[in-house]
């Protein structure tokens, strides 16, 4: 690979996805995108590098983006963002949206899944509570591949054995074979959708929690304000966004503010913010502690909780 095709590589791949390549992960891009050549009999990296320039096979460029793309994910991943969901964001949705009884979740890089699942867990938990509540969580990756991999649900032991409680793997997975399904009332709560960060989501609607965690790392300065300023437009005047624990709004973008009582929760940049979304950081507790090491020897009942049609 020439460093020509080195540079139209890293503006392309910036351009489809965001992602902002050194010139030291050449190494990175050869690795990467040999098994694509390979995939599409291709000789080599110039003869891909040729088909991009062509623009004329669509599956040829979304197997380059999806190659580059990091899909590194765990159930309950840094375990925090799970702990204010459970004990800070969902009480305080049900005290402020008593009336309304809805409450709508978007997990903006979902990868294969574990994520919005661990989430799903959380709501069947406290399925009690949400009785009579509309529920929706939207699930959006760039990646085709991994989407249908979280559609089906289906982990390997590695895979579930990683920040899940042996309690809740036995709670809401079923062995198959070498694998580990998760629940169909669980798969049921998850609407996994395509998206690009890139390109505009104000279709997906508005939003009161957004998790997009763990690849604003991988975009540069201008692009991680860009996108943060767009979520800022989806999300309600009280909602909240989670990041990655190495993200951060500050120095970025002015949309989003840190919230002073919750580490790695962020609100809307305004001088008088509304009356937020939560509870006393007091609350919180550790999802190692509590989270299904008492839990009933059945599931949950989760008659009188709607999920969204989809």
């Amino acid at each position: 690979m020439t460093e020509t095709e080195f540079d139209f590589l890293r503006a392309y791949l910036k351009q489809r996805s965001g992602l902002a390549l050194t010139a030291e992960k050449r190494y990175l891009v050869e690795s990467r995108l040999s098994p694509v050549c390979r995939r599409f009999n291709l000789a080599g990296l110039t003869e891909l590098v040729g088909c991009l320039r062509l623009a004329r096979d669509s599956a040829i460029e979304r197997a380059v983006v999806e190659a580059m793309t990091t899909n590194e994910t765990f159930f309950f991943r840094d375990r925090t963002p799970f702990d204010l969901f459970r004990d800070v964001l969902l009480p305080g949705a049900l005290a402020t949206r008593a009336n309304q009884r809805r409450l709508r979740i978007w997990c903006a890089a979902a990868s294969t899944g574990q994520e919005p699942y661990s989430l799903a867990m959380l709501l069947a938990e406290a399925a009690p509570r949400l009785a009579g509540w509309r529920v929706e969580i939207v699930a959006t990756d760039l990646s085709t591949e991994v989407l249908e991999k979280a559609r089906l649900g289906l982990y390997n032991q590695f895979e579930v054995q990683r920040g899940l409680p042996v309690q809740l793997m036995l709670k809401h997975f079923a062995q198959v074979g070498e694998q580990w399904r998760i629940a169909e009332s669980l798969r049921q709560m998850v609407d996994f959708r395509p998206l690009n960060l890139l390109q505009p989501f104000e279709q997906l609607g508005t939003f009161d929690i957004v998790y997009c965690r763990n690849v604003l790392i991988y975009f540069d300065t201008l692009t991680k304000a860009d996108v943060l300023r767009r979520i800022a437009d989806q999300l309600a005047p009280d909602g909240a966004v989670l990041l990655g624990a190495a993200e951060t709004v500050i120095g970025i973008t002015e949309s989003l503010m840190p919230d002073p009582e919750h580490r790695g929760l962020y609100r809307h940049g305004r001088a008088a913010p509304p009356v937020s979304l939560g509870a006393p950081a007091s609350t919180t507790t550790t999802l190692g502690t509590t989270l299904g090491l008492a839990a009933p020897a059945s599931p949950p009942t989760m008659a009188g909780l709607r999920w969204a049609a989809r």
